[in-house]
């Protein structure tokens, strides 16, 4: 380019008369002719770096500056580095909210140019938490994709507020993982105190090791570095690597660590198990075929209170039918019966309903059936499922009930499904007599 085109430009640039605009102008031409091999470029930066300084708005003024000292980073980043200091001086004179917006501005554009470390000094002098902590997860994420994880961890340290501490935590462990730096991985881990975020990260561990389909080594060995951990931190990062491995559907592999647990442990994180891994119909099956002793209606208690939370499905009747067959527990049973009711599986809930011995639990059963037998607009089926109460007191009860229901269906054309808080409610009566 001819040397009295870059001439024209610096005249012309001094006529814009807008102080911000030409200050930017000035750096962009200054910019151009750096690339161009044209020693006058310093000129240009010192043009805009003067047009700045005559700036008399301050908020504008620490932009341009901001802007100047973006193009200088591809100059000169030592001059670029003062010249965004300049900016931060100004900046610090702000009131609030303005001071946190233009730092956050002032962070973000030295992360975009690479200038990590600087954006790391600024942001912490921003006061609102929510911004300067949304920043410093930006930050991070730039560490660790350097591989900088010393750094990394340094920002998670400085971190002190929910969910941010955690989730910092988790995108730590989730690069640690990815070198196999297993021990980091684990010291992350002890250090996140949310129990929800625990589960969280032990859900990225897991599926992880699933899917990088590592020896069983290395289950193992995350396994020995939770249990060598002291206190309750050490079993909440075992639980929840337990539950996360169960939902990825290393059912072995986790029962074999369950059986070196006392017997309180054990319980504790297969409960855990029962309703993690619900939403997983591929392993609860597998999941509940491993589960032995007295600890299985411990668990169908658990499972079926969360298959009765939601639609009921075909899908889990085998599940459901399983629970049926093994549980001795009549309060499983009511909880099987009334699933099956409910999927129109009456011959199956009827004779699940028929092994229940206490007879308040058995109008539960058979109420159940009742309910969904008017639902479905068989009057008969409910009246006979009533009568299957044989106890004076609670057949007679549960008869009541049902002929209720059948006059409000026939009055309102639905059924109430509060049964089993009705049947609570004459308990109590009953028992105050």
């Amino acid at each position: 380019m001819a040397t009295d085109v870059y001439r024209e430009a610096f005249k012309l640039a001094g006529t814009i008369r807008d102080k911000y605009l030409r200050a930017v102008t000035y750096a962009k031409i200054g910019y151009y002719m750096y690339r161009a091999k044209n020693p006058l470029y310093k000129d240009a930066f010192k043009y805009a770096l003067n047009a700045t300084a005559s700036i008399e708005t301050p908020p504008l003024m620490a932009k341009a500056l901001i802007e100047v000292a973006s193009y200088l980073s591809r100059v000169s980043l030592n001059t670029a580095k003062k010249t965004f200091h300049q900016s931060y001086e100004v900046i610090l004179s702000f009131p609030q909210p303005l001071r946190d917006d233009m730092l956050v501005s002032l962070s973000e554009r030295l992360l975009e140019i690479g200038l990590v470390d600087d954006a790391l000094f600024y942001a912490q002098d921003i006061e609102d938490m929510v911004k300067r902590n949304d920043l410093l997860l930006k930050i991070l994420r730039v560490y660790l994709k350097r591989g900088n994880m010393r750094k990394a961890y340094l920002i998670v340290g400085r971190i002190e507020e929910e969910p941010w501490r955690s989730i910092g935590a988790i995108e730590t462990i989730k690069e640690h993982l990815k070198r196999e730096e297993f021990g980091s991985a684990i010291r992350v881990l002890s250090e996140i105190k949310s129990e929800y975020w625990l589960g969280e990260a032990m859900k990225e561990v897991a599926v992880y090791l699933k899917n990088s389909d590592v020896p069983m080594a290395t289950y193992e060995k995350f396994v020995d570095i939770a249990l060598s951990m002291s206190g309750e931190s050490g079993f909440e990062v075992l639980r929840s690597l337990l539950i996360g491995l169960a939902v990825q559907g290393e059912i072995p592999f986790v029962m074999s660590i369950l059986e070196k647990l006392p017997s309180e442990q054990r319980e504790e994180i297969l409960l855990g198990i029962a309703q993690a891994i619900v939403d997983k119909e591929q392993y609860l099956s597998n999941f509940l075929d491993a589960v032995h002793g007295e600890g299985f209606d411990k668990v169908a208690h658990v499972v079926m209170d969360k298959l009765l939370e939601r639609r009921p499905s075909e899908d889990y009747v085998p599940v459901v039918m399983k629970i049926g067959a093994r549980s001795s527990d009549d309060a499983v049973l009511v909880k099987v019966v009334r699933y099956l009711s409910k999927v129109g599986r009456f011959g199956e809930s009827w004779e699940f309903a028929g092994k229940v011995r206490g007879n308040y639990l058995r109008s539960l059963a058979f109420g159940s059936i009742a309910v969904e037998k008017l639902r479905v607009g068989d009057i008969d089926g409910a009246i006979d499922a009533a009568l299957e109460v044989k106890d004076p007191r609670w057949g007679s009860w549960l008869l009541s009930e049902i002929l209720t229901r059948i006059l409000e269906l026939e009055a309102e054309g639905k059924v109430r499904e509060d049964i089993e808080e009705k049947a609570k409610a004459q308990r109590k009566f009953w028992d105050g007599e």
